[in-house]
């Protein structure tokens, strides 16, 4: 699957640090392979989105909108059931914008060590009429547009951090040295994703070769057989803790049919999935 770069590949001017652009398509959208050359707002209006990022994924409808960071990601997009149609507006701006607006404002940096590439935020009704005032913006000349963007970016920031901390902020700037130590929150918070070789390579920027001889110098198993054994493990929890059928699993598991999996998890286990249950 060919790679699309955003916002490049839009009809906007990739060099203006702020932008906004409505999106609109009545085509679906499967994982597909999404270079974000800009950290972006995607307020979704109709339909529903999926993401995967390297260290963090979200499904939603359009109740709620994403924050996401610059970088690769996989998007799925679905139409709504009622107008056939996926809407969302996006709103890309780039990181030199983040620090300005944390030096501006004097804003200090959280205490916490985990930061994420994308977030899910519910909509209230004051970021309805935001999402409503960049509709009526993306009208105007590019020339009104660029002198009246910067100061909605720092209201939908100023905004969020009153609601949320400034962490989803300090996120948006945190780049990672360390490869290795990326590479493998990669995997692990994409254990059951049931994602692809070649996708997983396109999240850590590599080549299926490259990510399949990474893999087993870090994890010291092909990929197969590593995540065949989580996934195994994790329906070995959900029957046992979460008092869940066989039927009801396997799928979510990654199988096809339910005697696949119950000669799989034997396997592994050395007994069937209901005799692990009774135990």
């Amino acid at each position: 699957m060919k790679t699309v770069t955003l916002p490049d590949q839009l009809n906007v001017n990739p060099s203006i640090s702020i932008t906004v652009f409505t999106y609109e398509s009545n085509k679906e959208i499967d994982k597909q392979q999404v270079l974000l050359n800009k950290n972006t707002f995607s307020f979704l209006q109709e339909g529903s989105k999926e993401v995967f990022f390297d260290n963090s994924s979200y499904a939603i409808d359009n109740s709620q909108f994403l924050l996401m960071k610059s970088g690769h990601c996989l998007m799925t997009e679905k139409l709504s059931n009622d107008s056939k149609f996926y809407k969302s507006v996006l709103l890309f701006f780039s990181e030199e914008e983040v620090l300005k607006f944390i030096r501006k404002f004097k804003l200090e940096a959280p205490k916490t060590k985990k930061f994420y590439s994308t977030y899910s935020i519910n909509y209230d009704d004051y970021i309805l009429r935001f999402v409503n005032s960049l509709l009526d913006i993306s009208k105007l000349s590019s020339t009104i547009q660029n002198n009246i963007l910067p100061t909605k970016f720092e209201e939908i920031m100023l905004y969020l951090i009153e609601e949320k901390g400034v962490d989803f902020l300090y996120s948006l700037i945190k780049n990672s040295d360390n490869q290795t130590q990326k590479f493998i929150q990669t995997v692990e918070s994409n254990t059951l994703n049931k994602l692809t070789l070649k996708e997983l390579s396109f999240l850590t920027n590599m080549s299926v070769s490259t990510f399949k001889r990474e893999f087993e110098k870090q994890f010291h198993s092909p990929p197969s057989k590593w995540f065949l054994d989580k996934r195994l493990e994790h329906a070995a929890f959900l029957l046992k803790n979460k008092s869940k059928r066989p039927s009801d699993i396997f799928e979510e598991i990654g199988y096809e049919n339910l005697s696949n999996f119950i000669q799989a998890f034997r396997t592994k286990f050395g007994v069937t999935p209901k005799q692990y249950q009774s135990t």
